[in-house]
């Protein structure tokens, strides 16, 4: 009797584990690194089970294919739908988790003991906080410490690819590893000289022209030389940049006030996931440096001084931040990224940039410092197909705060072929893109889109600490003009009586610039190279279509 009873308890055991075990999804998206797997990054200990994290648990769209479709249509200027995008509530109800699905994560994530902290339905997350042995539990996973391959650190990554209890796939799980810390995308010219052993000012070969302190450019100079008029000035439009640390303002009141100009838009410092929203910058292992974020902010409201909102979007991980953009209220048409890093997998970010362009968002991305993309050497997320990629380029202007006057390639502009092997977008397979001259791939895709001044000719105000002249550079500085640039197009849009946004602009401009109106729309970067690409007549790999003209806002505008 007693050997029957435990052979019914065993069996019901296995019948048990058989079960959950069913349950067990694995994950759509990759999370373990090609290191990690290889041995290539050298086990060092276990993590200890008491150490907390932060993670993100993304929910799968509930219909990638009729996204595509949508996209497709509201993006064709002979549609009926050109440009009809969808709100944040629409996107959701019509691409978007249900609610079931999304009340299952929640509930998942409880059970299992994490605390939820943060996300959102519409922003298709669930953030939670828990320890190791919690996170080991629920994922099927083995946190530890290794040894990075590039790097003189240790960084910490889950041993395989994860597993969820749950009927159905989640998408991604932000946060199972550092072995990407994300970098700003400016540079030092000292450094930069130092590196190459070279006289730093060998590195600007020409006097700069601008109005700042030693003829530095201000935010200001970009805006006289590439839109020049006084109609526009961002009004009505909101603005955000991504950023992973806080910043201090006082350091924007220092720019401005030594500049003698006044900012007039009202700044918002948004936590996307509890990461802290101030940067006082100490001397220490543990500083924090506001240099990109006082960069990008007085190179974005020096382009469009009126704009209704500039919206900072802090946080630690990627899809935190791309979802509190996507659902914010105001919903920022135009985004600036100046930071780059490595995925794990580059599908991971795809829902919410096709999310943004369905919304009528256009996400621009610095393409790098380092010249030619590689593998070593890449800017994600600069060779997404749903981003703008930003590159750099040499300015002069014909005087301070006065207009354009000639322009070359900036000889670190990043730029190439996608390092991800990100299939090409339509837009880059149109006849007469995509040449024998530039170079560029007919089978992956190719960046910048387009570029702006990046040389080392501006003017910086960081870490509570003496302001700089002509000593930044990079495509840190171009990408926030663009983002700007393009808000005075969505405001001319508002003034001829529409209702809708430009949304990602990328198709617009290749289509537009293949035909006769190109030399209209964009100064053509013609002179120099950066690594292995050339600017060249029409698109090259160095400074995609050329910087922007006043023209252009009209012609997207229509």
């Amino acid at each position: 009797m007693r050997k029957t009873i435990r052979c019914t308890i065993a069996l019901l055991a296995a019948i048990s584990a058989t079960t959950a075990a069913s349950l067990a999804q694995s994950v759509l998206t990759r999370h373990v690194r090609d290191a990690v797997t290889s041995g290539e990054a050298q086990y060092v200990e276990r993590m200890p089970t008491t150490q907390v994290l932060t993670l993100d648990l993304v929910l799968p769209l509930s219909d990638s294919a009729g996204l595509k479709t949508f996209l497709a249509d509201v993006y064709n200027p002979k549609s009926p739908n050109f440009r009809h995008f969808l709100t944040p509530a629409e996107f959701t109800e019509r691409f978007g988790p249900t609610q079931q699905d999304y009340d299952a994560v929640v509930n998942f994530a409880k059970t299992y003991g994490f605390e939820v902290i943060g996300g959102s339905r519409g922003g298709m997350d669930v953030q939670v906080r828990g320890n190791v042995a919690t996170i080991e539990t629920a994922f099927n996973v083995s946190m530890a410490y290794y040894t990075h391959p590039t790097e003189d650190r240790l960084f910490y990554s889950a041993d395989r690819e994860p597993t969820v209890d749950l009927p159905f796939n989640l998408w991604h799980i932000s946060g199972l590893d550092n072995y990407s810390i994300p970098h700003p995308l400016y540079v030092k010219r000292s450094e930069v000289a130092a590196a190459r052993g070279i006289d730093a000012r060998q590195l600007v070969n020409h006097a700069t022209t601008g109005s700042g302190p030693d003829a530095s450019f201000l935010g200001s100079d970009m805006r006289a030389a590439y839109y020049g008029g006084t109609a526009l000035t961002g009004a009505g439009q909101n603005l955000g940049l991504l950023e992973y640390y806080g910043t201090d303002l006082a350091d924007l009141t220092t720019y401005y006030k030594n500049v003698g100009q006044t900012n007039s838009v009202p700044i918002t410092l948004l936590s996307t996931d509890g990461t802290s929203t101030t940067c006082t910058y100490t001397r220490s292992d543990d500083y924090c440096d506001d240099t990109e974020q006082t960069i990008d902010m007085t190179q974005a409201l020096g382009m469009a001084p009126g704009l209704a909102s500039l919206t900072v979007y802090i946080g630690s991980t990627d899809t935190a931040i791309l979802s509190s953009m996507t659902t914010h209220s105001p919903l920022p048409t135009t985004i600036g990224c100046s930071w780059g890093w490595t995925p794990a997998d580059p599908s991971t970010l795809d829902p919410y940039w096709e999310k943004m362009a369905a919304q009528g968002q256009n996400f621009f991305a610095a393409s790098g410092d380092d010249s030619t993309w590689s593998s070593r050497n890449e800017a994600w997320p600069a060779d997404a197909a749903y981003v703008t990629a930003v590159g750099g380029t040499d300015l002069t202007t014909a005087s301070a705060g006065g207009a354009w006057k000639s322009e070359t390639a900036w000889s670190d502009s990043g730029g190439g072929i996608s390092p991800d092997k990100i299939a090409i977008p339509s837009w880059q397979q149109l006849s007469g893109v995509i040449t024998s001259t530039n170079k560029g791939s007919t089978k992956y895709r190719n960046g910048p889109d387009v570029a702006a001044n990046a040389n080392f000719t501006f003017y910086v105000c960081a870490d509570q600490e003496a302001c700089t002249a002509n000593e930044y550079g990079g495509t840190s500085f171009a990408t926030p003009m663009w983002a700007a640039f393009i808000s005075l197009a969505n405001e001319q849009i508002a003034n001829n009586g529409g209702t809708a946004t430009l949304g990602f602009i990328n198709p617009s401009i290749y289509e537009e610039n293949v035909t006769s109106v190109y030399d209209t729309d964009f100064h053509d970067i013609t002179s120099g190279k950066s690594g292995s690409y050339s600017a060249v007549t029409g698109y090259d790999l160095v400074t995609g279509w050329g910087s922007p003209k006043a023209a252009l806002i009209p012609e997207l505008a229509q």
